[in-house]
């Protein structure tokens, strides 16, 4: 599907988060108009943080929404590196249901993803949206290179969620992850990327141009995506 990816680009990152922030309502808003309720996956990080204060600001039914991170660091809850504590700081008091991949600091970071996969299995799928983000180096959700790459790309379609350990280990958050697995985040019914700077947007044309050879994992997420993808940039 990368032939049929769409750019969206901004001034700024303000500007992008207003935009983002409406397109997401209106994803949540169609979901629950058609099916009962939204199941939506988010990114972690800071960059997509104004999007979400924003789309909190946002009326909606939010006790019909339920949120799951695109992934996390294998870390307590509260820890300044846990992703759903940063979601659920947001929308937790809208009243939104903010499902955890980590419940707890775990030694066996491939005993955590089962556990993540198995309480996984309880929502509709597939997703209505999947909302990623993008490293420097590639990487997508937390599907690095490293030992379960492979896993993580080509492991069984119905697996939702895995354990994984980067290599080499981010400087910035030196943990293991889980992740969703590239079958649920492709599988989303609206898949969209938000991202700001030109390394960044130079490492995601690369791997468009690549294709389902590209050496980033976003570029093996983008080729195999069921539908097309949306992505934000801005500076």
């Amino acid at each position: 599907m990368t032939d049929e990816v769409e750019w969206w680009d901004y001034d700024d990152a303000a500007e992008m988060a207003g935009a983002v922030a409406g397109d997401i309502a209106f994803i949540i808003e169609s979901a629950i108009d058609a099916r009962g309720g939204a199941v939506i996956a988010l990114a972690g990080g800071k960059t997509p943080m104004p999007i979400y204060e924003k789309l909190a600001a946002t009326k909606l039914d939010w006790k019909r929404v339920t949120i799951v991170p695109g992934d996390d660091r294998i870390v307590p809850l509260g820890d300044p590196l846990s992703n759903v504590t940063a979601i659920g700081k947001i929308f937790i008091p809208k009243g939104a249901r903010v499902i955890p991949l980590i419940s707890e600091a775990a030694k066996d970071y491939k005993a955590a993803g089962k556990a993540a996969d198995a309480r996984l299995g309880d929502l509709h799928w597939p997703l209505d949206l999947c909302l990623l983000g993008v490293g420097a180096d590639g990487h997508t959700a937390s599907i690095f290179p490293g030992p379960d790459y492979d896993e993580a790309v080509n492991g069984p379609k119905e697996r939702r969620a895995l354990g994984v350990m980067p290599d080499p280990l981010p400087a910035d958050a030196p943990v293991p992850r889980v992740t969703l697995s590239l079958s649920a985040i492709t599988t989303a019914r609206a898949l969209m990327l938000a991202v700001t700077g030109d390394a960044k947007r130079k490492v995601i044309e690369t791997a468009i141009k690549q294709g389902p050879a590209s050496k980033y994992p976003i570029g093996r997420v983008l080729a195999d995506a069921e539908l097309p993808a949306d992505i934000h940039w801005a500076p």
